[in-house]
């Protein structure tokens, strides 16, 4: 939970015998499997020591410091957390510190919370960020129960002076987020001793360290009257017969004390993820512990900005399939996975720790986290030979450890204008259903065409946005991705003859108007970048269109995958069988993202050729 633990004397003792730097570096890459940056060293060397000063003048020396506090279900760290005995109540008390080295900082004009500082640097208010941190740590550590009585935050500008930083102070402060310069240093030490009092703080250490991690009853209660009032979570036929049958299991595994595996199989747009929020916000309803995970960034960070639009709170119960590597048993009531066709074979890359790398399948670890684990998964969505979310692998690890599996089929279609005759076309199209590729015979649910060149298609979709409609444009990932330059546009990597276009900003902040790749699909300034199915999959817009590239082939009478003419690193390295599979997936997902049509180009002539006969007929 943190990089290092000791007593105020106790890391005095260290900094004095030149040893803190050395282990606080050694400890990152033992959990994290990469080398801390030269500025988090740098802001070790310059900041621990200044507050174990502070802590010392204030005669705290038996307080228990955390350093590098890692966030329950989360990559964030809290610089410092102090650990002790609150003067009044006697009760654990923390106040989670923020060491910032800045001198000077300024409000960005037209925000409230957005900060410059170092000139041009982007960064969350600090009063801000530390408050948010306080209350991520109150909603999740179970020994505080939801409540932030017990925590104060602090953000600490030793460097700054008052007048540096003016414009800082017009944020409201609270117990979780007071701000403090170098030049209040003596309020700093008397707010720290209205927070811990000179006793061993150990024992306030233990308690958050070993508590278990789930949501409170609180964020649950929020989570509830924030999903559940959303009109866009209607549930319609067998989707409210798999939301039925999974509350029953839920009520069941409650009521008998066992453990059930659950598993809803859907097409794109069969409603897997309005399901999964609507199982979230009931259960949240009901006061169940339960969170909501997937395996992809894009479509996370999508998910905590509809469903915790007014409530930010909300947002923190959507993570990553591996935040659960260390999870208790049964810790939850019940774990979402969506979009579990990309769970992976195990949570394992190159920032785990070594204690970490057991090679246990992450489907285990996701079972072994709730006492009933749903997954809602399209197996013709697995594009990567390192996605392992198929029915069958989801049964074998549920046989393994014991537990009983239910398997809900989804049948009905609500992407693609609701239209099962291109569903069924797309599949057949791309040989992922036996027949081979069958002519197009229309539906008026549902408009495709095959256009001559990228212009066309770029500028019939430019008509659809222009009446009113969302459109994208996506592309196989065919072309080299340049990494984007401070102050210059996004590269225009992707060329066809005498078209040129950037790929979506691969970013996760915005990059010269760009939208960040989490937001590209759905974000207005994401048209006129192409995106890739990494960041399509999930998403829905009104109007598409896919460039097929050299990838995938079609020749006189059969798709020919080619990985030489990939640039996707994760999937090209597979062998020719398993990228062929991933490819043909790729391309479905990406022709199944429109809700009202599609227009199709492929770079390559014979097969143009026959997307164009499909779609229009042969011509005379």
């Amino acid at each position: 939970m943190s990089l290092f633990r000791a007593s105020v004397s106790g890391v005095r003792a260290q900094i004095t015998a030149n040893t803190l730097i050395p282990k606080l570096t050694e400890q990152h890459f033992f959990e994290y499997g990469y080398h801390a940056s030269k500025a988090e060293v740098r802001s070790w060397e310059r900041s621990v020591g200044v507050l174990v000063s502070d802590l010392e003048d204030a005669g705290l020396d038996q307080a228990e410091l955390l350093l590098e506090y890692r966030l329950p279900l989360t990559s964030k760290r809290a610089d410092v957390v102090v650990c002790g005995v609150h003067p009044k109540t006697g009760e654990a008390s923390y106040v989670v510190v923020e060491l910032k080295q800045w001198t000077t900082a300024t409000v960005l004009d037209g925000t409230e919370d957005v900060v410059l500082y170092d000139g041009d640097r982007e960064r969350l208010h600090p009063i801000e960020q530390v408050s948010r941190y306080c209350s991520h740590i109150a909603d999740f550590i179970a020994a505080l129960a939801g409540s932030s009585e017990q925590l104060a935050g602090v953000a600490y500008l030793h460097n700054a002076t008052d007048d540096g930083v003016r414009s800082l102070w017009g944020y409201p402060e609270s117990q979780t987020g007071r701000m403090f310069t170098g030049q209040r240093r003596s309020e700093l030490i008397e707010f720290l001793r209205s927070r811990i009092a000179d006793k061993p703080g150990a024992d306030a250490a233990d308690q958050l360290t070993s508590s278990a991690i789930r949501p409170s009853k609180q964020l649950m209660a929020l989570a509830a009257d924030e999903v559940q009032r959303r009109e866009q979570f209607v549930l319609l036929d067998e989707q409210k017969v798999a939301y039925s049958l999974v509350m029953r299991a839920v009520q069941a595994a409650a009521r008998q004390n066992t453990k059930e595996v659950i598993v809803v199989v859907g097409g794109p747009g069969s409603g897997k993820s309005v399901i999964a929020l609507s199982l979230l916000g009931e259960l949240a309803r009901q006061g169940r512990t339960a969170v909501h995970a997937t395996g992809s960034s894009a479509f996370t960070k999508t998910l905590r900005k509809v469903a915790g639009a007014r409530a930010p709170r909300v947002q923190k119960l959507f993570t990553y399939y591996n935040n659960f590597i260390n999870s208790e048993p049964n810790d939850l009531e019940v774990l979402i996975c969506d979009e579990a066709h990309r769970i992976r074979e195990t949570s394992t890359n190159r920032f785990t720790r070594a204690i970490n790398r057991t090679g246990r399948p992450q489907v285990e670890e996701l079972i072994d986290a709730a006492r009933v684990p749903v997954f809602l998964l399209d197996e013709d969505q697995i594009v990567k030979p390192s996605e392992r979310g198929s029915v069958d692998e989801i049964r074998r690890a549920a046989e393994r450890m014991g537990c009983t599996i239910k398997i809900i089929r989804l049948d009905g279609q609500f992407r693609c204008g609701g239209s099962q005759a291109y569903d069924y076309w797309v599949r057949r199209l791309l040989e992922l259903k036996p027949g081979g590729p069958i002519p197009w015979e229309g539906d008026e649910a549902f408009d495709v065409a095959v256009d001559e060149a990228p212009s066309v298609v770029e500028s019939r979709l430019q008509q659809m946005l222009d009446d009113g409609y969302s459109a994208r444009m996506v592309a196989g990932y065919c072309w080299k991705w340049s990494t984007p330059e401070k102050g210059e546009p996004l590269a225009d990597d992707i060329t066809i003859g005498g078209w040129r276009r950037p790929w979506n900003n691969p970013k996760t902040t915005r990059h010269e108007g760009a939208p960040s790749r989490e937001l590209w699909a759905t974000d207005p300034a994401g048209f006129g970048q192409i995106g890739c199915v990494y960041t399509a999959q999930g998403f829905e817009y009104d109007y598409g269109a896919v460039i097929f590239g050299p990838d995938l082939v079609w020749r006189t009478d059969r798709w020919v995958a080619q990985p030489e003419k990939s640039y996707d690193r994760q999937v090209k390295t597979a062998d020719r069988a398993a990228f062929d599979r991933a490819i043909r997936n790729t391309y479905k997902v990406l022709l199944t993202r429109g809700m009202r049509g599609m227009r199709i180009y492929s770079t390559d002539a014979e097969t143009q050729d026959m997307l164009r006969a499909l779609v229009e007929g042969p011509r005379s």
